[in-house]
């Protein structure tokens, strides 16, 4: 290749890699400002594999899979449990124990997991459904296309149904309060074919 072609060749290349350098910065930082541990998490979570699996893949389906889950969102629930704000008898001894940084350390692990595909299998028309009541309620403005959250919005694509079908319920009945009221408003407009069909929808996709 003649020098002037392979030197802007380079100036190309560097300016494709500069943005995915950036990010990478970006997140590294990000990560450093909160005081995350990926490594000191992954010790701190063989507890909860009991419950929610290897890496935090769940294979049961009413305990949620952690896996790729938004940091910030795991984070603020596991406060939430220690102070109040969301109940569950397995869950509140276990957070109470946790200091800030225990907290940010598992937040940063399972977010960094693949999660995995699950073995429920949704129904067709109940999933082309639940997509339709999904754009009907605007439901992604929140959890983003495909439903893979943001910040404090969990990720629920790929979700066990079981799970997802019973937070829905507890939204609606003021079971499970700790949402800013968002999901409560939404959910006591649904149905229980509605909560179904969704159900069926998200844990499908992935």
């Amino acid at each position: 290749m003649p020098e002037g072609r392979r030197a802007a060749a380079l100036r190309l290349t560097g300016r494709a890699v500069a943005p995915l350098v950036l990010a990478t910065l970006v997140i590294v930082a990000a990560q450093a400002a909160w005081g995350q541990d990926v490594e000191a998490g992954r010790e701190k979570a063989a507890p909860c594999q009991a419950c929610h699996g290897p890496n935090g893949n769940s294979t049961v389906p009413l305990f949620p899979i952690l896996a790729g889950q938004t940091a910030r969102y795991l984070y603020l629930q596991l406060r939430d449990y220690q102070e109040g704000r969301r109940q569950d008898p397995l869950m509140d001894p276990f957070a109470a124990s946790l200091s800030r940084q225990d907290a940010l350390d598992l937040a940063a692990f399972f977010a960094a997991q693949k999660p995995l595909a699950t073995a429920f299998n949704p129904d067709p028309q109940k999933a082309a459904r639940g997509e339709k009541k999904a754009a009907e309620t605007l439901c992604t403005m929140c959890h983003l296309k495909q439903f893979m959250g943001q910040n404090e919005i969990p990720r629920v694509a790929g979700q066990h149904y079981e799970y997802i079908v019973k937070q829905m319920r507890d939204f609606k009945s003021g079971t499970r309060t700790n949402d800013a009221g968002n999901m409560a408003s939404v959910s006591k407009t649904l149905s229980e074919e509605d909560v179904d069909d969704l159900g069926h929808y998200l844990a499908g996709l992935y």
